[in-house]
């Protein structure tokens, strides 16, 4: 399916998406064409599902970045769902098997977004916080 060339137009692309054609064909030996018939190929595939741009939260203030590990009280997990995809300050939520029902990553402004988020989640269950004090990778 993939070679070892896609392999690395992948890596290259998660550096920078906006790197030009031309400047990855130059480092897998490739014209800019090949390359671009590559790269449709994989989103074709689904290989490649989207490009994203990544922002710093600290500069648009989102100072807080928390682990919410969620223990639902209800079976209507549905409504939970919901309330996660409508929620900006989820950054991220994945159901997970052992100790809780689901992990989210949660950025927000203050303390006090904090305590309201948590305060919300209450109604589908309890809840127990972690508070990043440092991303290393």
């Amino acid at each position: 399916m993939l070679d070892n060339t896609d392999l690395k137009i992948l890596k290259l692309l998660k550096v920078n998406c906006k790197m030009q054609l031309r400047d990855i064909g130059e480092v897998v030996h490739l014209t800019g064409q090949a390359v671009s018939n590559r790269i449709s190929r994989m989103e074709d595939l689904g290989v490649i599902k989207g490009y994203s741009v990544l922002l710093d939260d600290n500069l648009l203030g989102k100072t807080i970045t928390a682990y919410i590990t969620i223990f639902m009280k209800t079976t209507n997990h549905r409504a939970f769902h919901v309330f996660l995809n409508d929620n900006e300050s989820v950054v991220e939520a994945s159901r997970i098997s052992g100790e809780g029902c689901y992990l989210l990553k949660i950025q927000v402004n203050s303390q006090e977004d904090l305590n309201c988020f948590l305060d919300s989640v209450l109604e589908y269950g309890n809840y127990r916080a972690n508070i990043s004090i440092g991303k290393i990778k």
